[in-house]
């Protein structure tokens, strides 16, 4: 019998004692609450009440009804208990994704999270495939490029990476560094071999570099980054990662190549104890704590 919506109108007004009240608390007509209860009597070929002049008396199986939504109630009722508490338990998987670039930054933050709170088992997801968080595949997703807009995303900004023009030292021992553009024709570059529309950084090289000057490319940045660093060519890379491997900077930084990132969770999983854990650590990374 799939009468749930007419049961809890009946247990509300036996609960309660009138249809007004009832109707005060459910939030639907006097009108609603009759024709619900009229229905439920109908399918049980029994009544439930006995109606007179101050209210509704119940039957006994209305007294039977009482008993068995009353439970029912306790039991949904310790089910969201039950629910919230998992929720803000620091316990079980964590799902975090990135591409390749952030594994750096991002290995030292997991390990602050595990060591932080050890009943916890981490996944960290290397990947330029966009998982769906609608669908569970990740809690939370550390993406690049313009702002993600999935209604049922929250959406914080991150970091922007500083993108640089750089060359190593043995290129430049070779070939020297070129001082402006104007300069440019005399040298082999590094490039991505698909220039994507939100990396301004790519269009500006493609823009300004003949292709057959282009002489390495590669779809994967942590191969382009070392065919740099190994003086195949020029190309780009992130100031931090330029810094550490000692590259020689062609051209600096500039604000259009930055690189913003973004964190995303799903609306659902947003305030859960364990997301909300690991994007303080994250954050506090970023600042400096």
């Amino acid at each position: 019998m799939d009468k749930w919506d007419e049961m809890r109108t009946a247990y509300m007004v036996a609960k309660l004692g009138t249809v007004s009240a009832a109707s005060e608390v459910l939030g639907i007509h006097r009108a609603t609450i009759i024709r619900h209860i009229d229905s439920l009597e109908a399918a049980l070929g029994a009544k439930i009440f006995l109606r007179h002049a101050r209210g509704y008396t119940m039957t006994e199986t209305g007294t039977d009804l009482l008993r068995v939504a009353s439970a029912t109630e306790e039991q949904f009722a310790d089910l969201a208990n039950r629910a919230r508490g998992q929720a803000q338990n620091l316990s079980g998987e964590l799902i975090v994704t990135s591409v390749e670039i952030m594994a750096a930054f991002m290995l030292p933050a997991l390990q602050i999270f595990r060591a932080n709170h050890p009943d916890t088992q981490v996944r960290y997801l290397i990947s330029g495939k966009l998982m769906n968080l609608d669908y569970g595949e990740a809690h939370i997703a550390i993406r690049g490029g313009p702002k993600p807009d999935s209604p049922d995303s929250v959406v914080q900004p991150f970091f922007a990476i500083k993108i640089g023009l750089y060359a190593s030292q043995s290129y430049v021992n070779a070939y020297g560094s070129p001082s402006s553009i104007n300069e440019f024709a005399d040298h082999a570059f590094v490039a991505d071999d698909r220039v994507q529309p939100q990396f301004n950084f790519q269009c500006w090289l493609q823009d300004t570099v003949p292709a057959e000057q282009v002489v390495f490319r590669s779809t994967n940045q942590r191969i382009q980054h070392q065919a740099i660093q190994s003086g195949i060519g020029i190309g780009f890379c992130p100031q931090h990662e330029a810094v550490k491997a000692g590259l020689i900077e062609v051209l600096p930084p500039i604000d259009d190549w930055d690189r913003p990132y973004w964190l995303v969770t799903h609306v659902d999983m947003h305030r859960t104890a364990k997301v909300q854990a690991f994007l303080a650590i994250l954050k506090d990374r970023v600042s400096g704590k």
